[in-house]
């Protein structure tokens, strides 16, 4: 059986990917909005959350699963 603390902290680990990735999400929407006008941001501000929310949903949660990911054999 694994061990409790392992577990434990595994559980932390997939919740703070799951949060980066809707985070993520949410910037995009925010940077839509804000390139249609909907929110009061300007337009340049909208293209940068669209960007910052692509590779904050994509690229970040593979960058942090390989760091956390458990060395071969264990």
């Amino acid at each position: 059986m694994a061990d409790p603390a392992s577990d434990a902290l595994a559980q932390k680990r997939w919740m703070a990917i799951t949060v980066l990735r809707l985070v993520g999400v949410l910037m995009v929407v925010a940077g839509i909005l804000a390139v249609n006008g909907a929110i009061a941001l300007p337009v340049e501000a909208g293209y940068v959350l669209i960007a910052l929310g692509v590779l904050d949903t994509f690229l970040v949660p593979q960058f942090l699963a390989r760091r956390w990911r458990s060395p071969k054999g264990e």
